[in-house]
């Protein structure tokens, strides 16, 4: 199954919050990395020994306050031999251990009257202080806790603080950041892209017979311009090369005309038999075919202007024109007008080609026998019908196509009933099989002038 193309709305937003969850998380690790790297969570953290303290606080069996074995705890004791503290809970609780230095003994004293305070240094001094004073939550309740800053932060400890800090700040933050960057996205692309949605809609308005269309490459985006502007030549290629191919469809039309018309003279001037017919029907074949491809030409130069026409007085000239080929061929020609004028307005060579088409069609397809009609409608249309095998149901759309053929053994080259649609199209109008009892007819209709 073919998978989806990614939506660059959605990409920009993964990408983008990506980028910025990234950048958070690597300025996050440069702080750490440059605190530790100062020296400031390793020696001048003043809260080593009281953390330390403070996870392993417990309540004995009669309710006072004890330590617990912890592993924090042993090894606070090993790398600060001289460990001392004094701590109390608001129940008056008490437990101390260690000897407290001299210059702190009366603080111990008066503990009860502290709140929190750093104790050795100046006031004023951010330097580490030699004891502190502070209440911390514990697994036995608030407890106030005097002690000395020998310890360390712990490497648990740090990583404990950083991923709580990330969840608890951070990841808030990606996400608002996230937020933004789903709502601003769509905005940005979609006035970016602005000029590229002016180029699409270009781009749906090309026809195969529209030459000389560019799409607008001034407000496409930078990044977009070289597909643009390599669409554009592309197009350009192909202008020259329909433009190269009805030069040669035009010149190659007109070369055949001369040659024609002298074989149409020879072959007149032969005695009347079964090949003379044969030769006519093969020469009208010939100056079909060569019409036939005059009028691709002309059909792409849609700058002509149309005139009044009288379908009347066209239809009865082709009759005349043809009326000895269809003779010729084994039939009977009639010609029923419902009026004497039917006025549309169009280009009167284009239209006798149409149908010339559809009368030489009919000598080609009716069966050598029978009636050939041509008839004129008051309401604007033509028909051309004959007495032949008809046209099949499942064909009616199909042979108005190029190159199409009914049977594989029949003549010209599948380009007239194509060449009648466009002209027909052309003019606003419609070729289109009616349904009769014998034989097939076609109609050419119109939009009256009147």
């Amino acid at each position: 199954m073919a998978t989806r193309p990614p939506s660059l709305k959605w990409l920009l937003v993964s990408r983008m919050v990506t980028l910025q969850a990234a950048m958070i998380a690597a300025f996050l690790v440069l702080i750490v990395a440059a605190l530790w790297g100062t020296g400031y969570l390793v020696d001048d953290y003043e809260g080593g020994s009281l953390d330390v303290l403070a996870d392993a606080v417990v309540r004995d069996a009669n309710g006072g306050l004890a330590l617990a074995p912890t592993s924090e705890l042993a090894r606070l004791r090993t790398h600060a031999p001289g460990l001392w503290f004094v701590m109390r809970d608001k129940t008056g609780h008490r437990l101390s251990e260690g000897t407290i230095p001299p210059v702190y003994a009366p603080v111990a004293g008066i503990i009860e009257q502290l709140n929190d305070a750093r104790l050795g240094h100046p006031l004023g001094d951010e330097a580490k202080p030699d004891a502190i004073v502070k209440w911390t939550d514990t697994a036995a309740g608030k407890v106030q806790i005097l002690t000395g800053t020998q310890g360390r932060m712990s490497v648990q400890r740090l990583l404990a603080g950083v991923s709580g800090g990330f969840i608890s700040v951070i990841l808030p933050v990606i996400g608002l950041m996230a937020l933004a960057t789903m709502v601003a996205t769509p905005l940005v692309v979609r006035r970016s892209l602005a000029g590229l949605g002016q180029a699409v809609s270009q781009a749906t308005r090309i026809e195969f017979d529209k030459r000389g269309v560019q799409l607008p490459v001034n407000e496409v985006p930078v990044e977009i311009g070289p597909l643009v502007s390599a669409v554009n030549d592309a197009l350009r290629r192909l202008d020259a090369g329909y433009e190269r191919h009805q030069h040669f469809l035009a010149q190659a039309a007109h070369e055949l005309r001369t040659p024609i018309a002298i074989l149409n003279a020879r072959v007149s001037a032969l005695p009347a038999g079964a090949d003379k017919r044969e030769l006519l029907e093969d020469a009208a074949r010939l100056t079909t075919l060569a019409g036939q491809l005059l009028d691709l030409q002309r059909l792409d130069q849609k700058g002509n202007r149309f005139a009044s026409v009288n379908l009347v007085a066209m239809a009865k000239q082709v009759v005349f024109d043809l009326g000895p080929l269809a003779l010729a061929a084994g039939y009977d020609m009639s010609f029923e007008p419902e009026v004497e004028t039917v006025p549309v307005e169009g280009d009167q060579t284009s239209l006798e080609r149409a149908l010339t088409n559809l009368v030489q069609n009919a000598i080609d397809h009716g069966g050598r026998r029978g009636v050939i009609t041509v008839r004129v409608g008051a309401a604007g249309f033509v028909e051309v019908c004959d007495e032949g095998q008809g046209i099949a149901a499942d064909q009616r759309k199909a042979i108005f196509e190029p190159f199409n053929r009914l049977r594989s053994d029949g003549r010209g080259a599948g380009l007239g009933l194509n060449l009648v649609r466009e002209i027909m199209a052309l003019h606003g109008g419609q070729v289109a099989v009616m349904e009769t009892a014998k034989g097939a007819c076609l109609r050419l209709s119109f939009r009256s002038s009147d």
